[in-house]
């Protein structure tokens, strides 16, 4: 079976994400292979200035990256897509693609 995205932070459909510098979360099923993801914006623009490099936590199941989110905006990453497929277990298996979409409050 293919991994699949268990959890989000913040949620996929959230509305009130604070703005500023925080960090997104993405929890699979399985334990990942390190250094390999495909964060692919959903539209032109849609994904936020990253800081640093995403890594996974000592789990090997939760990929992080540090953003900086500006208000009032919608943002959405393709985790995996047709395209790309990035996000793989240990046996090499692409993660089921999963789009991450969500707003934050305004100014």
């Amino acid at each position: 079976m293919p991994p699949v995205v268990v959890k989000t932070v913040p949620e996929s459909g959230a509305k009130d994400v604070a703005p500023g510098v925080v960090e997104i979360k993405v929890t699979f099923s399985k334990e990942m292979t390190d250094g390999s993801w495909s964060w692919s914006t959903a539209w032109q623009n849609s994904g936020p200035k990253m800081i640093g490099k995403p890594r996974y936590e000592a789990d090997q199941k939760t990929c992080v990256i540090k953003v900086t989110l500006e208000p009032g905006k919608t943002y959405a990453y393709w985790l995996n897509s047709g395209n790309f497929k990035g996000f793989k277990d240990a046996q090499g298996h692409p993660a089921v693609p999963y789009l991450l979409v969500f707003e934050t409050k305004g100014k």
